[in-house]
C-alpha cells in the first residue's frame, strides 16, 4: 500500500487555510472519489489517520486508527433485474457462502480518541463523527455543473464534515482536556447506507449506555441563508432533544433545520445512534445547491471563511457537550424509531 499523502495544514495557519489545506488533499482527483471498495477509500483514511496522530490523539480502533468493517458485495434481484450492494454481515447473509471475490478487503472507519480528564464523567463520552466515503467515478456528466467530468470529490459532501471533525479533535486536543471522553468516529459506507456506523454501534469504543450524545457533521461547506447565511449552521432533528435548547443557550448560532419536510434527520449517520437511544443529531449548513451528488461538488466551491467560523461554533459546542449537562429525548422526541 502507498504512504498517504504528506499533512498540509500547519498549525500556525488561520483556520480557513488549514481547513482549505486538508480538504484539498482529500478531496483530490487522486482519491477517486472515495467511493467504498476502492484504493481512494483506503488512502483517504490513511490520510485521516495520519492526521489524527499528528494531533496526538490516541487510536481507538482494533488496528491502531482503523476499525475494519467487514463488507461484501452481493447480487440481489431487483424490479428491473439483478443489481450489486454492499451489506455487512447479519443473520440473513453467511459470509462464508459468498465467493471470496465478492468480499470487500480493507474498508474500515477511522477512530480516535480523547480521554476524559474528570474521574466522576471520564466513562460517559460524546461521539463526534462525519462520513469519509463518497461516490467515486462515474460517467461523465453531459450538462450541468460538473459537465465532462467524471470524479465525483465530495469536497462538501461530506470532505467538508470530516476535516471538520479532524480540526475539532485538534482543537480539543490542544486545549484544557474534556470532563467526559470524546470520540471521533470517520465512518466508510455512508453512501450505502451508514454502514460504518451501524458497525461501530455494534463494536462501540465505549458501550453505547455509556454514550451520552452523537454529532454528526455533514455538508458545512457554504452558507445557508435558511439559516442566517454566514457562520451559522441548522441541526437535524432539533425539537426532538434538549440538545439545539443547550447549545442555543450556550450562545452557539446553530439554529433548528429550516427544510425539516425533507427528514434529513433520518438522512444521516445520526439516525443509527438514535436508533439505540442516544440523543443524536447532525449539524449542516447545506443549502440545497445543485453540486449535490455532481462531479462539480469541488473545492473551489467551497467557502472557507463561512466553514471556519461554523468549525469555530463547532468546538464549542462539543465543549459544552463534553462539559456540561447531557441531552435528554422531548416527550415524543423519537417518533419514527424503532421503540419510539
Amino acid at each position: 500500500m502507498d504512504e498517504p499523502p504528506a499533512p498540509l495544514a500547519d498549525a500556525e495557519q488561520p483556520r480557513s487555510e488549514r481547513l482549505r489545506a486538508l480538504l484539498s488533499t482529500l478531496a483530490a482527483d487522486s482519491m477517486e472519489g472515495r467511493a467504498t471498495g476502492t484504493e481512494g477509500a483506503r488512502r483517504a483514511a490513511r490520510f485521516l489517520a495520519a492526521e489524527l496522530a499528528r494531533y496526538g490523539v490516541e487510536s481507538a480502533g482494533s488496528d491502531g486508527y482503523f476499525q475494519p468493517v467487514p463488507l461484501a458485495r452481493v447480487t440481489v434481484e431487483g424490479r428491473n433485474g439483478p443489481r450489486s450492494t454492499l451489506v455487512l454481515p447479519s443473520e440473513s447473509v453467511d459470509f462464508d457462502t459468498i465467493p471470496a471475490e465478492s468480499i470487500l478487503e480493507g474498508e474500515v472507519n477511522v477512530l480516535g480518541i480523547i480521554p476524559g480528564s474528570d474521574p466522576t464523567v471520564a466513562d460517559e463520552a460524546v461521539v463526534i463523527g462525519a462520513h469519509y466515503d463518497h461516490v467515486g467515478i462515474g460517467a461523465p456528466v453531459t450538462d450541468g455543473p460538473g459537465a465532462a467530468d467524471s470524479i465525483y470529490n465530495g469536497a462538501d459532501d461530506d470532505g467538508s464534515g470530516t476535516v471538520a471533525i479532524l480540526e475539532i479533535a485538534r482543537s480539543l486536543s490542544e486545549g484544557t482536556p474534556p470532563r467526559r471522553t470524546v470520540v471521533i468516529l470517520l465512518s466508510t459506507a455512508e453512501e450505502q447506507g451508514l454502514l460504518g456506523t451501524f458497525w461501530y454501534l455494534r463494536h462501540p469504543v465505549v458501550p453505547i449506555e455509556q454514550t451520552v450524545a452523537n454529532l454528526q457533521i455533514e455538508m458545512i461547506g457554504r452558507p445557508d441563508s435558511a439559516a442566517g447565511g454566514f457562520g451559522r449552521g441548522w441541526l437535524t432533528g432539533y425539537e426532538r432533544t434538549t440538545m439545539g435548547d443547550q447549545l442555543a443557550e450556550s450562545g452557539s448560532p446553530i439554529v433548528a433545520d429550516p427544510r425539516p419536510e425533507m427528514n434529513f434527520f433520518f438522512r444521516s449517520d445520526n439516525v443509527a445512534f438514535a436508533l439505540e437511544g442516544v440523543p443524536a443529531h447532525t449539524l449542516s449548513s447545506y443549502n440545497m445547491h445543485e453540486d449535490y451528488h455532481r462531479p462539480s461538488d469541488e473545492v473551489d466551491r467551497i467557502d472557507f471563511e463561512h466553514m471556519a467560523a461554523l468549525v469555530d461554533a463547532a468546538v464549542e459546542a462539543v465543549r459544552f457537550l463534553a462539559d456540561g449537562p447531557t441531552p435528554e429525548w422531548k416527550a415524543g422526541g423519537r417518533e419514527g424509531l424503532s421503540g419510539g
